[in-house]
This record gives C-alpha cells, structure tokens and sequence, in this order.
C-alpha cells in the first residue's frame, strides 16, 4: 500500500507543479487548441488554449510509477511485490505513451495546420490498432515465471487472457491467442475513442478519467491481496492475475497525475489535454480491463464514456438512415450545451453519471467476492 501512496503522490505533485511549465512552453510555440468552427459557438473563447497537456500527466505518471519501485525496496514482502520492472508495466505504460503518440502526432498536425482535421482517420485507426497489436502480443505471450522461496514456480499467468472475463476469466468464452489479441485491438479502440469523445468540455473527460482509474486501482489492490501468487494467502478463492501491484500502482499513479492536471483544466480550462492525453489515457484504460481481467466489466466502469459514444453512433445511423438528428449536435455534452445548460452543470452531472457506473462495477466485483467466501 505504501508504494501505491508514494506513486499517487508523486504523480499529483508533478502533475500540478509542471502543468504550468507546460502552459507557458505551449502558449510560446503557439501550439493553441484549434476550434471546430461548426461547433458551440461558445466554443470560440476558448481558440488559443494551449493544446497537448496529456504529455504533463503521461510524464507524471511514469516518474511517479519509478518513485513507487523505490519505495517497493522499502517493503519486508518485497519478493512478492516484484521490485523488479515487469512485463505488466511495460503492457500497461506502453500503451498509455503509444496510444499518446498517436494521439500527440493528431494534435501537433492540428497546431501546425492551423485547424481542427489533425491526422486523418485512417491514420488515427491505423495508429490503434498498431498500437493494440504490438502490446497484445507482448500481453499474450510473455509468461510469469515467478518462483518462491524453494524455487518452484508460483505464477505463469501473463498480462493477458485467452478467455473473455467479466469480474475474473469466463472458462467458457476461451478464444485463441490471435482471437484475443484482435479482441484487445477493438478493446483498445474502443476507450481510446470514448475518452476521446468524451473530451469536449473543461475537466470533463480528466474527472471521469479519476473515477475510473481509482476503481481500477481498488480492484488491483483487492486482487493483490487475494492474489494465487502470493504464499501467505490461504484462502481456497483467490485471482489468478499477473501483477497485481503493478497495475495498482499505475492506476493510482494516473489517477493522481489527473487530478494535478485537473487543477488546471477545470473550467475555465488553461490547458487542454488534447488527443494525446485522451488517447494516451484511453490506451491504459484498456491496459487496465485486460490485466485484471475485467474486460466485460470496462462498459460499467467506463459507463459515461460509452454513453457519450453511443450518442455518436446514433446520431450516424440516424443522419444516414433518415436525414435526421437525433440530438441538437454530438457528442452528447454539446447537445446539452445547445440546449442552454451551462458548461460547469453538464460537467457536473456528467461526473455524477460516471461515479455511478464506477459504483455499480465496484459493487458487482466485490459482490463476486463474497458471494464465493461464503
């Protein structure tokens, strides 16, 4: 627990501390958000706020990721927390600065072209699903080999699973390695375009991102404490996961890193965390479903994200099937804003909507739990 603490700190002080750094950096090269021009024209305030600050909370959650290591050296179990970098954080921040590239490289062409196009979506889509290729495979077929005290092996799981998983694996829905690293791709996909959806209005998406990831942290830990891997736990029901203090303390370290930028991207915005924080944030997201395997449980706990892309694909069909709209204009924050709500109260009840669907996850995990000790 306390290398978790040390990360979340860690990550919130260089957060907060850097993203004025990184205001004035940003506004010097004139890297501006460009403004849709068919957008809220509300919207239009805000041309000029620098772009590109999912780079501060990226960066912080690695630095904070090695501060927590070094606090790993301080533990007496520190056999079982795995001091050693592992294959789980290279997964897990791999796509978090993979998936962030892409999204830095859409956000440098929309400063340097002075307009909101930035990479096309071909690109973009190519960039995904490279991305959840690459770490997919290195997910799928790099076994633990952790060993105890005796030498015997204690855990060959890998980051992540042949079968699909809702609170733990489902036996059921096993698939081949190349079916579930396509599987993972549209995983991927899928919270990388919801985050990004979901960033339309000051703090909106950055908040949301907090509840999710400190769900995932609490799931991490819980697993951590209850983990197959782990000799002093004596219990018959346990989760056979791979690292599960890796993932707890990444979760916390982002979700840390998010609320420092928070302070500084809430209405009025001064930074924006642009694509490459959404994507960047997006990436581990799914990191985070695939290696405490949760994959099914990711819509709940994502619930708000799926919400806001869903409006989107309505809105298509829609358009396309009859002419109409079903909403003033989508993402489905904008519609509210076209319909006289303030920025800060759709923010706010939007939050209220995440916190919801981080509860009702967090609920059936731990009603899992219990349901099978008794």
């Amino acid at each position: 627990m306390r290398a978790v603490i040390v990360a979340v700190g860690v990550a919130f002080l260089v957060s907060l501390f850097c993203t004025p750094i990184a205001i004035k950096v940003f506004t010097r090269l004139k890297a501006g958000q460009p403004i849709r021009a068919e957008g809220p024209a509300m919207h239009q305030t805000k041309k000029g706020t620098p772009t590109m600050g999912g780079v501060v909370f990226i960066l912080a959650t690695v630095i904070a990721y090695v501060a927590g290591h070094l606090a790993l050296t301080t533990l007496p179990d520190a056999q079982i927390a795995q001091v050693e970098p592992t294959i789980t954080a290279l997964v897990l921040l791999g796509l978090m600065v993979f998936s962030g590239a892409v999204g830095f490289l859409d956000d440098f062409l929309k400063v340097r072209k002075r307009n909101s196009a930035g990479l096309n979506k071909r690109g973009k889509l190519l960039g995904q699903i490279l991305v959840g290729a690459v770490f997919g495979v290195v997910a799928l077929y790099f076994p633990s080999t952790m060993t105890d005290a005796t030498g015997a092996v204690t855990n060959t799981e890998t980051v992540g699973s042949t079968t699909l998983s809702f609170i733990r694996d489902i036996d059921a829905l096993e698939v081949s390695k190349i079916g579930a690293v396509i599987i993972f791709i549209f995983v991927v996909m899928g919270a990388t375009n919801g985050v990004n959806l979901t960033d339309g209005l000051d703090g909106l998406a950055t908040g949301a991102s907090v509840m999710v990831l400190a769900a995932y942290a609490l799931i991490a830990f819980w697993q951590y404490r209850h983990w197959c891997a782990d000799p002093s736990y004596t219990q018959d029901y346990c989760y056979a996961v791979r690292d599960p203090l890796e993932i707890a303390l990444i979760a916390g370290a982002a979700a840390g890193a998010c609320v420092g930028f928070l302070w500084w991207n809430t209405s009025p915005a001064r930074i924006f965390m642009g694509d490459t924080g959404a994507l960047g944030l997006g990436g581990l997201i799914a990191g985070m479903a695939m290696s405490t395997r949760t994959i099914l449980l990711l819509p709940i706990i994502g619930g708000l994200f799926v919400i806001i892309t869903m409006s989107v694909v309505i809105q298509i069909i829609s358009f396309r099937t009859t002419g109409k709209r079903v909403f003033r204009m989508s993402p489905l924050q904008h519609h509210f804003e076209l319909a006289g709500w303030s920025e800060v109260n759709i923010v706010v009840r939007f939050w209220i909507i995440a916190g919801i669907g981080v509860a009702i996850a967090l609920g059936l995990f731990y009603s899992e739990f219990l349901a099978n000790m008794t």
